[in-house]
């Protein structure tokens, strides 16, 4: 499939209710991976499927919610090309050590991230 979703994340806005549910119900692996921020960022291990994580909502006060990132060859234009066609950049393109994101919001309300490995 062109374009597969390769990562979902929980943006919770209580890690220490969200992490023991989710492990006990799935029976996750779960890593924690200190942040260059000081931050934690929570891998979830599932052997077969999907990579995860789970992250402390960045924006506070604001409702948990769990984010698809989709796999594009060119962040950049993918971004672009989603604007264009009527989407609303929420948080334009970021770069990591592993790659790069970008989160877009589309016509219906919808949002979902645009993921390219480094």
């Amino acid at each position: 499939m062109a374009n597969p979703f390769v990562h979902v994340e929980l943006n919770s806005s209580d890690l220490g209710k969200a992490r023991p549910f989710y492990e006990k119900l799935f029976d996750w692996k779960l890593e924690d991976v200190p942040m260059p921020d000081g931050s934690t960022y929570t891998m979830i291990g599932v052997g077969e499927g999907t990579a995860g994580g789970m992250m402390k909502h960045p924006m506070p006060g604001a409702p948990s919610f769990w984010l698809a990132y989709i796999l594009v060859d060119d962040l950049r234009a993918s971004t672009d090309k989603a604007k264009a066609l009527g989407g609303k950049i929420i948080k334009d393109a970021v770069e990591i050590p592993q790659g790069s994101f970008s989160i877009i919001e589309d016509p219906a309300g919808a949002v979902f991230a645009l993921w390219q490995t480094k």
